[in-house]
């Protein structure tokens, strides 16, 4: 006996009524994605002297602080993908958000340098519950693979701007009220994000109505994990992660080594967020027309170009200019690039727990790799030779990129309908969706 069960092709299968929910999420992650990085992320740095001044602590000690902080959310990575392919994003963001406002309000309150390390732990594990890991893994699961890059360039498009948005702001109200006060202000504005991610996010259609079955989903994943373009892609993200790690903390350094104001050092830094929007904007629509890894490949060997240029014209200011906007133009491309490239790939119910196995190097990459550059510099006494390091992951990244294009799907046939649609089970049978396309097949009943 068999019986036909058909999942939804995708939010264009539930007509306006779910288009309308979708472009509710879009909304509400530009919203949410801008605040929680302003207040998690980008605040500590307006917040390092005058806490280290009150902690009676040096800026290293503090700094270390921040450091813990990404480590954390780095180490519970995996966990968190595997429910939010479980459960999906709701409940896990609107927790999150809630929780980071809570540890906003207990860092406000902080008397130790301890205290303080415990408070960044925490918030390094709410900020990858409800930060971009998690909005990526609701996107990528809610529209289909023609809508996907225009969903994911829109949220990131407006998060581009929460550092320029809350530097200045922050530091305003820091000279204002204080570092303690203003924490409390960004918690009143963070407490904003729990209300819009509880009454945003849905399960889409097509993962509620599919079976649970967590042997065949488990089975996807250690499929993937048997491809060599997983490894690829891992290889790829992380050496760009470290090569934009290690630019964005020692380019000012390195410019005002070579005879530049600082002033003139921080408004060129200051560039790369501005810059980064624009990469997005441009990579998404060479992704039109093109396929999207060897235009992030391509992305990736611009950077390397450009950091070596910087090397040999960063002392002239023309130089400077072009080498950094060079390198700008990639500064975001890995965010909008990674949930495409896994999507193309995999079964997406799996792609928060996959892109939470991607996190794990590429936030080690990020914490280790300033470290590594101070430590070529010390043994080059040049930022040349650290400028030649970053080149050098730039190409690293755009070859493994380059050759993930090139290596075909070692998917079987099983992991391929996971992707697709539904996994069949004894005597049942499963649809195979495809685009908005729905086919229905059937497996015979094992004989008992």
């Amino acid at each position: 006996m068999t019986t036909a069960r058909t999942v939804p092709a995708g939010i264009d299968a539930g007509g306006d009524g779910l288009r309308r929910r979708g472009r509710g999420i879009v909304a509400t992650f530009a919203i949410t994605q801008t605040i929680g990085y302003g207040t998690l992320y980008y605040a500590f740095a307006v917040f390092l002297t005058p806490m280290a001044a009150d902690l009676h602590a040096s800026t290293t000690a503090v700094t270390g602080a921040f450091t813990a902080s990404i480590l954390a959310g780095a180490l519970l990575a995996v966990p968190i993908g595997r429910w939010l392919d479980r459960h999906g994003g709701r409940a896990l963001m609107t927790a999150g958000s809630l929780a980071g406002t809570l540890l906003l309000i207990a860092w406000a309150n902080v008397d130790t340098l301890g205290q303080l390390y415990l408070v960044q732990i925490g918030i390094g594990i709410a900020a990858t519950a409800s930060l971009y890991e998690a909005a990526m893994a609701v996107i990528v699961t809610w529209f289909p693979g023609d809508r996907r890059s225009g969903a994911i360039l829109a949220v990131t498009i407006v998060a581009g701007f929460a550092s320029s948005i809350f530097l200045p702001l922050t530091g305003w109200l820091t000279s204002a009220h204080g570092w303690r006060t203003t924490l409390l202000i960004l918690a009143g504005i963070q407490t904003l994000t729990v209300p819009l991610h509880a009454w945003a996010i849905r399960s889409p259609p097509s993962i509620a109505a599919s079976p649970d079955n967590t042997t065949a989903v488990r089975a996807a994943v250690r499929t993937a994990l048997g491809d060599p373009t997983f490894w690829l892609l891992a290889i790829g993200f992380t050496a760009n992660m470290a090569a934009i790690s290690a630019m964005t903390v020692h380019l000012v350094a390195a410019l005002i080594s070579w005879g530049h104001p600082a002033s003139f050092a921080a408004t060129i830094a200051g560039l790369l967020g501005v810059l980064s929007v624009t990469g997005r904007l441009v990579t998404t629509g060479l992704q039109r027309r093109f396929r999207a890894a060897p235009v992030t490949a391509a992305v990736f060997a611009l950077q390397g170009a450009a950091a070596i240029a910087l090397a040999f014209v960063g002392a002239t200011t023309l130089g400077a200019i072009g080498a950094v906007i060079g390198f700008g133009l990639g500064f975001g491309v890995a965010t909008i690039a990674r949930p495409v490239l896994m999507a193309e790939r995999y079964d997406v119910r799996q792609y928060a727990t996959l892109a939470g196995i991607l996190l794990v190097p590429m936030t080690l990459a990020k914490a280790a790799a300033p470290l590594a550059a101070a430590a070529l510099l010390s043994s080059t006494r040049s930022y040349g030779g650290v400028l030649v390091g970053i080149a050098v992951c730039c190409t690293v990244a755009a070859a493994a990129i380059a050759a993930a294009a090139r290596t075909p799907a070692h998917l079987s046939l099983r992991c391929r309908r996971l992707r697709s649609g539904s996994m069949p089970q004894a005597g049942s049978a499963g649809s195979d969706v495809t685009g908005s396309k729905t086919t229905t097949w059937r497996t015979p009943e094992r004989s008992r």
